[in-house]
């Protein structure tokens, strides 16, 4: 019993990483990314489509992504959307080719990212300190219906608040590497 709600503890918190790290894949650095561009939806044939499931992305260098269409037909479509979204990108086409050039972040700019970032780190402590606090009530439940002894809840909430140390931990490592990343110039 205790067993299952500390791997329950583990998964749920692994999840809330990795929902970290995609969030964070998305904010945009100094370098292209494909992955800058997977928030972004496409009108295709009346509904709204994720740009992946009709172009390729790729990162053509540095500073440039390079997007594939599909479908000919979408491609104004596809450069309509890349432009209204919140990115600040003004692609350009070149025949079946749509080229997303990245302009340099400034100073101001790659500080507003940090401070997203950083909200996105205190989001993912806090649902992983959500996920103990729901593990430690399951363990009270446990030991008001006589399941387990005060020993055995004891020695689980010692566990699973050293998971969650473990986790949060996690959380301030992947903060301060993409901090260092958006400083670098």
């Amino acid at each position: 019993m205790i067993n299952e709600i500390k791997q329950d503890a583990k998964e749920r918190m692994n999840k809330s990483i990795e929902a970290l790290k995609s969030q964070m894949s998305k904010i945009r650095t100094g370098r292209a990314q494909p992955a800058l561009l997977d928030g972004i939806t496409v009108e295709y044939y009346g509904s709204a489509t994720p740009l992946r499931q009709v172009a390729n992305v790729t990162a053509e260098d540095a500073r440039t992504l390079a997007v594939t269409v599909f479908d000919r037909s979408m491609i104004q479509a596809v450069e309509k959307a890349i432009m209204t979204s919140d990115l600040g990108l003004n692609p350009s086409s070149a025949g079946a080719t749509i080229r997303v050039p990245l302009p340099p972040l400034t100073e101001e700019r790659r500080k507003d990212l940090i401070k997203l970032v950083r909200a996105e780190a205190e989001q993912s402590r806090v649902a992983v300190r959500n996920v103990r606090r729901d593990c430690n009530a399951d363990l009270k439940a446990l030991l008001k219906d006589k399941e387990i002894s005060e020993d055995d809840d004891r020695r689980a909430q010692e566990e699973i608040q050293k998971l969650t140390d473990t986790f949060v931990k996690q959380v301030d490592d992947l903060l301060a590497a993409k901090e260092k990343e958006l400083m670098e110039i």
